[in-house]
């Protein structure tokens, strides 16, 4: 599962960010302190990052973080000047977002930050690896033979493991041209997908109906 970790020391703002990534199929690791960060970040895939925080500075954890590793970091600050937003961006944060701010957009810029990050292999517990760069996805170690649709839509069920996606959020996910394509398009790919997983393993469907509401792959 993407873990986002989230370094926010005001309980309400830091759940008001988990449920906006709970919504995209993310999890939230919470840090209300730089030393909790330092323990969490492990295994996260990007950071959210307040400035002021009770035992120090965001911008010294940045700085710290950024030294030891290549993972996208996203300034949420309610200091709001172009010298904080300079500050920040130099210390090697990928982005800045003020607040107040909109969970919608910080969801938006951190999609951003991941697909520009190019994380390719993401090993996930549902036997999935998708290797974003060459465009491949094994499951259970092997390679899966997919047209460029197949792998749009099962990229997409992937990143969002453990969330029941629509037919329609998975047409806006997977299709370069959404409003002239149908459900009907989802359910064909997914069942042509099917088939080629169950020549891998014909005891296992990794992904799962919810019907009248769309379709999951199991965290």
């Amino acid at each position: 599962m993407t873990r986002i970790l989230v370094v926010e020391d005001d309980p309400a703002i830091g759940d008001t960010i988990a449920t906006a990534l709970a919504r995209e199929g993310w999890q939230a690791v919470p840090a209300g302190l730089i030393a909790q960060a330092r323990q969490r970040v492990a295994g996260c895939t990007a950071v959210v990052l307040d400035i002021g925080l009770p035992d120090g500075s965001g911008l010294d954890l940045c700085r710290e973080l950024r030294a030891a590793s290549p993972i996208p970091i996203l300034f949420l600050s309610s200091r709001a000047d172009e010298v904080d937003r300079i500050v920040g961006l130099e210390l090697g944060a990928d982005d800045y977002l003020a607040k107040p701010f909109s969970p919608r957009e910080l969801v938006a810029r951190l999609r951003a930050l991941l697909r520009r990050a190019g994380t390719t292999t993401v090993p996930v517990t549902s036997g999935f690896a998708v290797d974003a760069a060459a465009q491949r996805i094994r499951w259970r170690g092997r390679v899966l033979e997919l047209t460029r649709q197949e792998y749009r839509l099962l990229a997409a069920l992937v990143e969002h493991r453990g969330a029941v996606l629509s037919r329609s959020r998975l047409l806006d996910l997977a299709w370069d041209d959404p409003a002239g394509a149908f459900d009907r398009a989802v359910d064909t790919t997914v069942r042509d997908l099917r088939a080629k997983l169950r020549a891998i393993d014909a005891q296992t469907d990794p992904i799962r109906t919810v019907r009248g509401e769309g379709y999951a792959v199991e965290a």
